[in-house]
């Protein structure tokens, strides 16, 4: 049987070189259209749905990376690459936000007719289409393998593709006889984008900072409480490094069992775990006396040695 690590990073790549592909042919198709029309709307699309590709890059690169085995110096092997990556992703987003705003804003100040609207309003539902179609890619593969990159940038492209349509309304406005229309709209695109780099980013820094959802904790208590001789659940702490989740478990069991007896409890809660929570990818499980439960019971109170001043552990 395939290590689920490798088929999930491989589920990955392949989603993110389809989603590259789909993106750069939907931004190459917009930029022809923009040389011809002068549509600043379009044109802030356009640099978005670039930008968007060459997040791309990044992702992929951290996916091939999480494949290599953990060495003495990578203990827990190259998940973490990939939340990394996701900085990249909102650093890219960001730029872009800030080279169509600009773009916007000089047109405002320097005026340039648009010509064609018709094709600037075809171009509008390429990226529409396009953006929903690798939205829909990105969200269902990020959700299936828990990478929360893949699935920030799927909400991404979705929102993008509602933004795609806003060039429509620049190009309906503009043949209404409002040629601001046009870099109002792209100025529109420019604080959506921003607002996605926001919500993308709390995502991506919550993982950074070893944040993960409160209800992830609650069910691992659950499940370890419902395993015979398991007295208390009493500490845990739980981590991402890229698409994989990482547990500790201090859990107390009577103290007249012999270490066998524990050992054999642990192993069940650790099998159980795993089974019931589809991301995680490794548990380690403490076991504690019942009468000495708990990581405050674990260290060691003050006290001198050596010739040093007084201490604890």
């Amino acid at each position: 049987m395939p290590d689920p690590s490798v088929t999930t990073t491989e589920k990955g790549s392949r989603a993110v070189l389809w989603s590259f592909a789909a993106l750069f042919a939907t931004a190459a198709l917009q930029a022809v259209v923009v040389l011809f029309t002068g549509s600043v709307g379009l044109l802030a699309d356009t640099i978005h749905n670039l930008g968007d590709a060459g997040t791309a890059i990044p992702l992929w690169i951290a996916f091939r990376l999480a494949r290599k085995r953990p060495s003495d110096r990578f203990t827990y092997g190259y998940g973490r690459v990939e939340d990394l990556a996701g900085i990249i992703v909102v650093a890219v987003i960001l730029a872009s936000a800030i080279a169509a705003a600009a773009e916007s804003i000089h047109r405002f100040v320097a005026p340039v007719s648009v010509r064609h609207l018709w094709a600037v309003a075809a171009a509008s539902a390429v990226g529409f289409l396009g953006n929903e179609a690798v939205a829909v890619y990105r969200l269902r593969v990020g959700k299936e393998i828990g990478s929360a990159a893949l699935v920030a940038d799927g909400r991404h492209a979705h929102a993008d593709a509602l933004t795609s349509l806003a060039v429509t309304l620049g190009a309906g406005g503009v043949w209404l006889g409002y040629p601001v229309a046009d870099p109002a709209v792209g100025l529109v695109i420019s604080a959506i984008i921003l607002r996605i780099v926001w919500q993308t980013g709390n995502e991506v820094f919550l993982r950074l900072l070893d944040g993960s959802d409160p209800a992830v904790a609650v069910e691992i208590r659950e499940t370890a409480s419902a395993v015979p001789g398991v007295v208390d659940v009493s500490d845990v702490r739980v981590r991402w490094a890229g698409h994989r989740m990482y547990a500790e478990v201090n859990l107390a069991v009577k103290g007249n069992r012999s270490v066998s007896e524990g050992h054999a409890i642990a192993k069940e809660v650790r099998h159980r775990m795993l089974h019931g929570l589809r991301y995680l990818s490794d548990a380690v499980i403490h076991v504690d006396p019942a009468e000495a439960s708990g990581t405050k019971n674990h260290s060691v109170p003050s006290h001198r040695h050596d010739d040093l001043p007084g201490h604890s552990h």
